[in-house]
């Protein structure tokens, strides 16, 4: 059984993705992104029947919202085996000291009465175990994302081709390319005003994408004009607008397809899919390091790293890749088998199959 929240209205809907799969969810109306007593109380209550009518042997949540009210649930059920992946964490750049240091305490009570937690990455179970102290090392197990990967590695060609099309790019123009939601952790106002410094410093020809949606977009906009910045949302017109607001692309590969560097400029990431992504649709990559960043590329043969928030490093970093189309070329070529190796969702079905049968198995005997 698949259990879910509603998506915020930032958000696109990921409900294609298991209609694919031939999955039904349930969805729990009341339990949604934002903090409410009242709805966050109904859907504790609601998740609680949900287990008593299915008797799951093992509860796996996700996200912090749905690990709180999930597990909470499951323990007051009697759930054999409990456990919880952090995606991502809210210990930093989210909330108020006060507020974040009332949520790592529900995430340590929470985690000593989890069978186990798993972390996305080694840099993520370092942070939870040394920095935040959430839980003991003997107690989280890194698994790697996975993916199906294939659909960034076929059909690349007609896919750039029919991407540069609709939004009319010469094949000499560079395509920039950002994608994620555009909220304030994602830190595009960063990216904006190094793409206004990198259009006064190149003669390359360039063009920027930025992919997603959020409650920033407005701010953005405004931004764009603030820096003298042309800008258009979707395929309209002007076509010789240097940024295009995109808002959501589900067929993600189609637009990696058709860009040329993939940009990430976020303040904190768990592991970041669209790097993942990015690497097998065979992009070279520009990203901030932090949280889980540098698990998920190559230093220095995938992607360029600079230090958070830092708007220099960023910039040269971003204007070495525009301007040096040979190092594009050697980032983009061990991008596909590195990701292949890493994130194949093979290897990530393998690697929760033997964590849960671990779990189980430490279970008394019925």
């Amino acid at each position: 059984m698949l259990a879910a929240g509603m998506k915020d209205d930032s958000e696109e809907s990921s409900e294609y993705i298991v209609e694919q799969l031939g999955l039904k969810p349930v969805y729990i109306p009341s339990m949604k992104r934002e903090l409410s007593f009242g709805d966050d109380w109904k859907s504790y209550w609601f998740i609680r029947k949900l287990i008593r009518d299915f008797k799951p042997d093992i509860v796996h949540t996700h996200a912090a919202k749905a690990g709180t009210l999930g597990r909470l649930a499951a323990f007051h059920e009697g759930v054999p085996v409990v456990l919880h992946t952090f995606h991502g964490h809210v210990f930093h750049s989210y909330f108020s000291p006060a507020k974040t240091k009332f949520f790592l305490a529900i995430e340590r009570y929470l985690a000593s009465r989890s069978s186990a937690i798993v972390a996305i990455s080694a840099i993520q179970k370092k942070e939870l175990t040394q920095i935040y102290k959430v839980a003991d090392e003997s107690k989280i197990t890194v698994v790697n994302l996975g993916f199906d990967l294939d659909r960034f590695m076929n059909n690349r060609e007609s896919n750039r081709n029919s991407f540069r099309s609709l939004y009319q790019l010469e094949e000499e123009v560079l395509a920039i390319g950002i994608i994620g939601r555009l909220v304030s952790i994602k830190n595009h106002p960063m990216f904006i005003k190094v793409i206004k410094r990198l259009k006064e410093a190149t003669s390359v020809n360039f063009r920027v994408f930025i992919i997603g949606d959020g409650e920033d977009r407005l701010l953005l906009e405004q931004l764009c004009r603030e820096e003298g910045l042309t800008y258009r949302s979707g395929n309209e017109e002007p076509a010789s607008s240097i940024i295009t607001f995109t808002s959501w692309i589900k067929n993600v590969e189609w637009a990696l397809a058709g860009l040329d560097i993939v940009a990430l400029t976020s303040y904190n990431e768990g592991t970041p899919v669209s790097l993942i992504e990015a690497q097998a649709a065979a992009k070279p990559i520009v990203t901030t390091e932090t949280g889980g960043i540098a698990d998920v590329v190559l230093a220095g043969e995938t992607a360029l790293l600079s230090p958070s928030n830092d708007y220099d490093a960023f910039y040269n970093n971003l204007k070495l890749l525009v301007e040096d189309e040979g190092l594009r070329k050697r980032f983009s070529e061990k991008g596909p088998e590195f990701v292949r190796d890493q994130f194949h969702f093979q290897r990530l079905v393998s690697n929760m199959g033997a964590l849960y049968r671990k779990l189980l198995s430490k279970q008394p005997a019925k």
